[in-house]
């Protein structure tokens, strides 16, 4: 077994079972290619590279073969590799990635230039209409050339995804290894939460008792992050509000902060959202706020506590379709469920994911999903399967 094998489907199976090409050219960005290419087996996918002769100078075959497990192709023969790969026959690639993507590359895919295998290749995938992600990196005054871009217009018209550049200074940098993978992900998914707008409100609310504490709520955030990423890769436009995260948002992710429940709630009347998903850890009760910073060294300190209004409510009436989320601990199933389903009756929530926190672990949980028609869907397993699960039970 190739050491690749070792790490296959570890992230995610959504790319298992698809064969992926991904072409090299000679940007300093190729130093990623090897990460991204493991990246993406980490997904499932079975990945093949093709490499320009500029793309070798950076990074070796060698290399590319060990990351990926297969044969690099770094110039066409007898065996035509390109037909192979993209022509109009069973079995051929899933999707050819064009990572990094130079300037040059770019504007030969638009013209339908073939001199290089990476080019060639993209030749005949975008004649057999396989689809084709270019990730371009250049130089800042490359990027603006007038003719590079109706170039990219042109890849653009003819069904290209381009993912990035970000800018920095004069450089138009590589989008992130994430980023390229999530878009080859959503590029060969199901599509569909496409044209759907989703906000996904996370993280945990912080309601202050000085200028300096605060009461708040234990959470890390991750199951919004994972809801938003598979929401993204189903195809919808995505938004997150977040309060205090401890996990990643990955930056291609729409953000907004809020601090406090009374911030959300100013927050709401600007849903214009499809579907909304609210996995935050919002308080329940806010002290009374001191001034300044309550001394400290004292033997004993005591809070009075107001109660804050719900927020779920309000969101109902913005949304047409809502899932709440609810977290208990040490409750029978059978009362988590009920206490559930008594919080989707009262807010009018479409579904509620119930948990009891101590089934709850870093990327794993046990849950029940409580729908509106009366029937509950038990769930054990990754936080990222759960995303999935629910947005199927949205969509159902």
């Amino acid at each position: 077994m190739h050491p690749s094998e070792g790490i296959r489907c570890a992230k995610s199976c959504a790319l298992k079972g698809r064969r992926i090409v991904l072409g090299i050219t000679g940007s300093i960005a190729a130093v990623e290619s090897f990460e991204l290419a493991r990246e993406l087996i980490r997904h499932g996918a079975d990945v093949h590279v093709v490499m320009s002769g500029e793309g070798e100078k950076l990074v070796t075959p060698a290399a590319m073969e060990f990351a990926t497990g297969n044969e690099v192709v770094t110039e066409l023969d007898g065996r035509a590799q390109h037909i192979q790969f993209f022509g109009d026959y069973p079995g051929r690639a899933d999707l050819l990635l064009v990572s990094p993507c130079t300037a040059n590359t770019l504007s030969k895919m638009a013209l339908g230039i073939d001199d290089t295998p990476v080019t060639t290749m993209a030749t005949v995938a975008i004649g057999s209409k396989v689809p084709v992600i270019a990730a371009p990196a250049m130089h800042l005054s490359m990027y603006e050339h007038p003719i590079v871009q109706k170039n990219l217009g042109t890849l653009r018209d003819i069904g290209v995804i381009l993912v990035g550049p970000h800018f920095s200074g004069k450089k138009a940098r590589i989008a992130s290894v994430e980023e390229i993978t999530e878009a080859a992900i959503t590029a060969l998914g199901r599509n569909d939460l496409k044209a759907k707008r989703v906000l996904v409100i996370g993280g945990s609310s912080e309601e202050p008792i000085d200028d300096v504490r605060v009461v708040t709520n234990n959470t890390t955030g991750e199951s919004a992050v994972l809801l938003a990423q598979a929401a993204r890769e189903r195809g919808a436009e995505v938004e997150m509000w977040n309060g205090r995260m401890a996990f990643p948002v990955p930056g291609h992710i729409a953000q907004r902060r809020f601090r406090t429940v009374k911030d959300l709630l100013e927050m709401v009347p600007e849903i214009d959202h499809d579907i909304v998903l609210v996995p935050a850890a919002l308080s329940d009760y806010a002290p009374v706020r001191t001034k300044g910073k309550v001394a400290s060294g004292k033997k004993e300190l005591t809070l009075k506590l107001a109660g804050l209004p719900k927020v779920l409510p309000t969101i109902r009436q913005k949304a047409s379709k809502v899932v709440g989320f609810k977290a208990e601990v040490g409750v029978s199933e059978k009362e988590l469920v009920r206490r559930a389903r008594g919080r989707l009756d009262e807010h009018g929530l479409d579904l509620i994911v119930a948990n009891d926190l101590r089934n709850v672990a870093p990327g794993r949980t046990r849950a029940f999903l409580v729908r509106k028609d009366g029937g509950e869907v038990p769930f054990e397993g990754s936080k990222r399967e759960l995303a999935d699960v629910i947005l199927d039970e949205v969509l159902r």
